[in-house]
């Protein structure tokens, strides 16, 4: 099946910056300070608010409408309600697989945070901290979880596959992210001695965790592993006949390739994509199915401004009041990259896109002009991104 996906991202792992008004009245900036900084009951309240209404049924009917047959879902490590002041959640994934049964979509269940933390990004659920790979503990958690979510889902008929762990980030990463920087720990004892994770490391937790998984996840299931953002480094990763259905995730978005001094105009981005892109997705689907499990549309030239790698309002960025681009303009920038972005992903097994959807009034509130980009739905209404046939 060649994968045409959309993120279910902010559901039942939150990012402050795709609905705001989830933190008001605190500083918080994280998953893991939110609930430190409202009382219980109000803590409670407002997540099962959130999780109740931000998707619904309606919204697996209009991503089947959209052409798309797979859905990826952000998961979070105490999905199991069993990491207390957090609120578990699998009686929301369990929904999601109903609806995603009757309209006729795969699920992949993604690992989005873990204990520690696999990269120090908030939407990792804990910024400036990077310990996971440390604590022993912690890996372990993981696993289990992993078990867990493999027992539970792994015979659904709507089941794709389960991603080990998103985006922990190696050591050929560590500088372009600076997570650290990016994102800062509200607590610098508990951020002290952060550090990238090994490649060895990595290496060898995904072999635990397919073999742990594997126990309960029959073979035409997919277990999916990231690439921690150096993709040439798998090739000679799991070719032993043990390892049945495995596939590579990899994330490429071009605030990235902006992060890496990549010009800020169409010609440059389009010359990324076809130039860098392209030909290491059709390199590594010699060694296993390829997936670009997050990409999107959004770029700073058609915010108007850089925007340092994707950063908004909320880090201290500020947008512009007025359009740059004209309508038709801006269109002509979307349509080209969707373009060039689907034909890369076209030369792998698929992609899904970020995200489905955004709290933001990007009409109204003029900082956020481009921001819309990061919607799936707005992309698809406005003509940016081809309804898929």
């Amino acid at each position: 099946m060649n994968i045409k996906g959309v993120n279910l991202g902010n559901w039942l792992v939150l990012e402050k910056w795709m609905s705001p008004a989830l933190f008001d009245g605190t500083t918080a900036e994280d998953e893991y300070y939110l609930p430190r900084q409202l009382s219980k009951e109000a803590y409670e309240s407002r997540i099962k608010v959130h999780r109740s209404s931000y998707i619904t049924e309606r919204d697996f009917a209009e991503i089947k409408s959209f052409g798309m047959n797979t859905v990826r879902i952000p998961v979070p490590y105490f999905i199991f309600g069993d990491c207390p002041p957090f609120i578990g959640c699998a009686e929301e994934l369990d929904k999601a697989f109903a609806w995603a049964a009757k309209y006729g979509l795969q699920v992949l269940i993604d690992l989005h945070t873990v204990p520690g933390s696999q990269n120090g990004f908030d939407n990792g659920g804990l910024s400036g901290v990077v310990k996971w790979a440390q604590q022993p503990e912690s890996v372990e958690f993981t696993l289990k979880v992993l078990e867990k979510l493999a027992e539970r889902y792994g015979c659904h008929q709507a089941l794709w596959g389960i991603e080990i762990v998103n985006e922990p980030l190696l050591e050929a990463a560590w500088d372009t992210f600076n997570s650290m920087e990016r994102y800062p720990a509200v607590d610098p004892e508990m951020a002290k001695g952060s550090a990238p994770i090994t490649l060895g490391f990595l290496k060898e937790f995904y072999i635990k965790a397919y073999r742990r998984m594997r126990k309960f996840l029959p073979e035409d299931k997919a277990v999916v592993f990231h690439d921690g953002f150096d993709i040439l480094a798998w090739k000679d990763f799991m070719r032993e006949e043990e390892f049945k259905n495995v596939v590579l995730d990899t994330h490429q978005y071009l605030m990235v390739a902006e992060m890496d001094g990549c010009q800020q105009t169409l010609e440059a981005y389009v010359k990324y994509v076809k130039e860098v892109l392209e030909p290491v997705i059709e390199e590594m689907e010699q060694y296993f199915p390829v997936i670009c499990g997050e990409w999107c549309l959004f770029n700073s030239l058609a915010c108007g401004h850089d925007t340092n790698g994707g950063r908004s309002v909320l880090n201290g960025v500020e947008g512009i009041t007025e359009e740059t681009f004209t309508p038709e303009e801006k269109k002509k920038i979307y349509t080209t990259l969707a373009d060039v972005q689907l034909e890369a992903w076209a030369k792998g097994s698929g992609y899904f896109y970020w995200n489905y959807k955004l709290l933001l009034d990007t009409v109204n509130d003029s900082n956020w002009i481009g921001w819309d980009a990061w919607d799936f739905g707005k992309c698809v209404v406005q003509g940016w991104f081809p309804v898929q046939k």
